[in-house]
């Protein structure tokens, strides 16, 4: 499967804020969004072009999908799963995305950001009700038991990682249990824990065309 090998930092300008895909650099002076706030390219740091209906939209689902690593066949293929579900398409959408086991393994604090939680998962570091799942697309349910296997615990990417847990904010969604490194996942995400650094609704509106 292909996938994004370039700058992470550069798609975080060209948005124009941070999407957190660096992990901890997202919070240093290290940012490139602290250092150099403008499109990347040779044109960058000229005036923003005024974007039309269309070009907004598009800059919504870019965002999205940038969020959450995905590519566009992928990101795709979320929105179709969502339009045909009942209720709204854009809520359903968003809820898809963030029930990704990569997401979860992000939100739960396990990995400083997806694309790390991503090689984590691969790397078959964790568990679903006591099963190994090394799929990061994998879509958690609610009562799912999420779990680091008791024999990569001791890895020295989890060093340090319960005290780490105590200043963590994990969603009202998820129940972390910091002293077992374990997780319940109590049911989707609803309500304000919906909204996110784009519009979702856009994007709807920009596949809808």
């Amino acid at each position: 499967m292909s996938k994004y090998i370039g700058s992470k930092c550069k798609l975080c300008r060209r948005e124009g804020e941070k999407l957190f895909l660096k992990g901890e650099r997202c919070f240093s002076a290290k940012c490139a969004i602290v250092k150099r706030n403008f499109p990347p390219g040779m044109h960058g740091a000229k005036r923003k072009a005024r974007l039309t209906g269309y070009g907004i939209q598009l800059r919504e689902k870019q965002k999205a999908k940038r969020l959450y690593g995905l590519l566009e066949r992928q990101f795709r293929k979320y929105f179709e799963t969502a339009r045909k579900k009942k209720g709204s398409t854009s809520e359903v959408l968003v809820k898809l995305l963030e029930m990704r086991f990569d997401n979860v393994i992000y939100r739960l604090g396990f990995a400083t950001s997806r694309s790390k939680a991503r090689q984590m998962i691969g790397h078959g570091l964790f568990t679903i009700n006591g099963r190994k799942v090394n799929i990061p697309s994998y879509n958690v349910r609610p009562n799912d038991i999420i779990k680091i296997k008791e024999n990569k615990a001791g890895k020295k990417i989890f060093e340090n990682l319960k005290d780490k847990l105590k200043k963590h904010e994990t969603p009202s969604w998820l129940l972390l249990d910091a002293k077992k490194l374990e997780a319940k996942v109590l049911s989707g995400p609803a309500g304000d824990e919906l909204k996110q650094i784009f519009d979702s609704k856009l994007i709807v509106e920009f596949y809808s065309r």
